[in-house]
């Protein structure tokens, strides 16, 4: 899963808080113009980082939100990826319209100019503050991610931060030490807190600075955020997928939404001739990637929990049963079944491929380095001979030292699409 930031909580959310994991269990996906966008002068955002600064994380209590940034929330999408739509149409479909409409709203967007406002020192010294907790978390956790947004803009680094944090808290509320304590209520309240976000009001230091990246980046959609707490909503109530459309629709919701996140932020190449549809269609494919290699690579950290994220019509075509997996057995059909499984991620890092490729080039860098460092974990899988179950797949130090270089080279290329 996507992590959360490690920060100190207020002795109010003493009692309901959930420290913060250091090993990601989803995949973090990054993939991005706009211009900066201040708060308003007429609200004082000193003031109101101060009042957050004893609750940087905040706690999922009902509380009046502070004022802010006047941006009225983005329309609810139409497309419901969860309705019981026609049998012929699959969950990948329904996803795959949801992404083309996103990529038509981020196009319309692109015309409009955020309102710009001149921030006092005070309150811009506060805000640059909120950023900068967000730079720490994203580098404690991410650190190769890190390094690679440090060729993009300040204002697209930032915004990227932020987001990175929202996800990783969001994450931590199934997935930390304390998610059994989460109920469907929590998540109910901390949508609550993202619709305030979007409309300008932030609940404590790391909500302001995701509301000042969302208000800066107009083509940032509220949508992907609210599919993602559905698919927190989803690992509550579900711990089995019986086929691989079910498993696709999740993949989509914990780690697809990033790609359609960011991509807004990090921006298409001038030079790109690529419909903005192949781009988010990219996004959504990384997402979907990294999310299958979590899987797989975490088969057997999942069963000690009860969990199979493994599609249960396949598995029985496999021949292998919930207690072959619960017992880690690893035979031929297993091995068949993962070949199977790993070729199927592999397709999904292909597609993305054209998507990250027609990113402008300074945000290329990070997008790239996530698709190397993730594609090679299945390769670790293999050269465990497929035993995910007491062996844990991970990229060497030194192999992933050597794939930022490589990244970063790919970076360099023109847009596929590009005229010559």
């Amino acid at each position: 899963m996507l992590s959360t930031a490690r920060t100190t909580w207020s002795p109010a959310c003493a009692v309901r808080r959930r420290p913060f994991s250091h090993e990601p269990r989803r995949a973090a996906v990054f993939l991005p113009g706009g211009v900066h966008a201040p708060w308003p002068r007429s609200h004082s955002m000193a003031a109101r980082v101060a009042s957050f600064s004893t609750n940087p994380t905040g706690c999922l209590e009902a509380a009046a939100p502070s004022s802010g940034i006047a941006r009225p929330a983005p329309p609810i999408m139409d497309i419901d990826v969860a309705a019981p739509a026609a049998a012929a149409v699959s969950s990948e479909e329904r996803v795959r319209q949801l992404v083309m409409k996103q990529a038509g709203l981020a196009a319309a967007a692109a015309a409009r100019t955020p309102r710009m406002a001149q921030l006092t020192g005070r309150d811009a010294g506060a805000l640059d503050v909120a950023f900068d907790r967000c730079g720490a978390v994203c580098k404690e956790y991410a650190k190769t991610f890190y390094l690679a947004t440090q060729l993009m803009t300040p204002e697209r680094r930032r915004a990227i931060w932020a987001i990175y944090v929202w996800c990783r808290r969001t994450d931590e509320l199934v997935d930390g030490p304390n998610a059994a304590h989460t109920s469907a209520l929590a998540l109910d309240r901390w949508e609550s807190r993202l619709e305030d976000v979007f409309a300008g009001r932030p609940y404590d230091m790391l909500d302001a600075a995701l509301a000042d990246a969302v208000a800066s980046f107009p083509a940032v959609d509220a949508r992907p955020f609210r599919d993602m707490i559905e698919g927190m909503r989803m690992d509550l109530a579900r711990s089995r997928y019986a086929t691989f459309d079910d498993l696709y629709l999740y993949c989509y919701r914990v780690a697809g939404t990033v790609g359609l996140m960011t991509v807004p932020i990090m921006g298409v190449s001038p030079d790109s001739e690529a419909d903005l549809g192949t781009v988010y269609a990219g996004a959504l494919a990384l997402g979907v990637a990294n999310q299958l290699t979590n899987i797989l690579r975490d088969v057997g950290e999942d069963a000690r929990r009860g969990r199979i994220y493994l599609p249960q019509d396949e598995l029985a075509v496999a021949g292998i049963s919930e207690a072959d997996i619960f017992a880690g057995r690893v035979t031929d059909e297993w091995r068949s079944f993962m070949k199977g499984q790993i070729a199927k991620a592999r397709e999904y890092f292909r597609q993305a491929e054209q998507g990250a490729a027609e990113l402008n080039q300074e945000s290329r860098w990070p997008v790239w380095a996530s698709l190397f460092l993730y594609r090679q974990i299945l390769d670790e899988i293999e050269a465990n001979d497929y035993d995910n179950f007491t062996k844990r797949a991970y990229v060497p130090k030194a192999k992933k030292l050597a794939a930022l270089p490589k990244a970063y080279f790919r970076s360099l290329k023109p847009p596929p699409s590009e005229r010559h």
